[in-house]
């Protein structure tokens, strides 16, 4: 009785381990599904320091510390930086450039707009000018830029305050609405 009743234990175990090998499946559009329905993205990069190069020539960097990749969405694929960016583009062989900061962004890859939001900044290095604001629309095929929040525009020779503005992504070609404060303007 001793021995059948090991037998049968044997037995049940090996059956119960068959079972559980033919029950899991590894279907890829099963995963997909539950990376889609539980909204996780496919990519996680930390301390990103990327650089892009054209023929051979820098043209911009990007640093964040945190990068989620979402590119799974089949309607709306999106980049996400929850905890900062900075953008720098370079042109005209690396002698002007823009620096772009803020402390979110996210990034659709089918449209290429982005939005920033939380201590947006905007550096044009070549004449030192300089807006903030807490809300930025980036359309990257048109470079152009805009907000309906209010921000600080610095140049080497006035201070714009205003609510609302569009330019350029180097900032010039400047509207700027519901302004306040001396407003120089120059002919040329």
């Amino acid at each position: 009785m001793r021995i059948s009743t090991h037998i049968i234990c044997k037995n049940i175990a090996a059956i119960s381990l068959v079972a559980m090998f033919f029950s899991c499946t590894n279907d890829s559009e099963q995963v997909k599904n539950l990376f889609f329905t539980k909204n996780v993205p496919v990519g996680v990069a930390v301390d990103v320091n990327h650089i892009y190069k054209d023929s051979g020539r820098v043209t911009s960097k990007l640093i964040t510390s945190l990068l989620l990749d979402f590119s799974n969405r089949t309607d709306h694929p999106y980049n996400e930086f929850p905890n900062d960016i900075i953008l720098i583009s370079y042109s005209n062989k690396g002698k002007d450039s823009v620096t772009i900061k803020g402390d979110y962004c996210i990034t659709y890859s089918k449209t290429l707009i982005s939005k920033l939001k939380g201590n947006v900044v905007i550096i044009n290095h070549t004449d030192s000018s300089i807006l903030n604001t807490e809300q930025l629309f980036w359309d990257q095929n048109t470079n152009y830029v805009f907000s309906e929040k209010r921000f600080t525009m610095t140049t080497p020779d006035a201070i714009v305050n205003g609510i609302g503005f569009e330019s350029k992504k180097d900032l010039s070609k400047f509207i700027a609405k519901q302004t306040s404060g001396p407003v120089n303007i120059k002919d040329k």
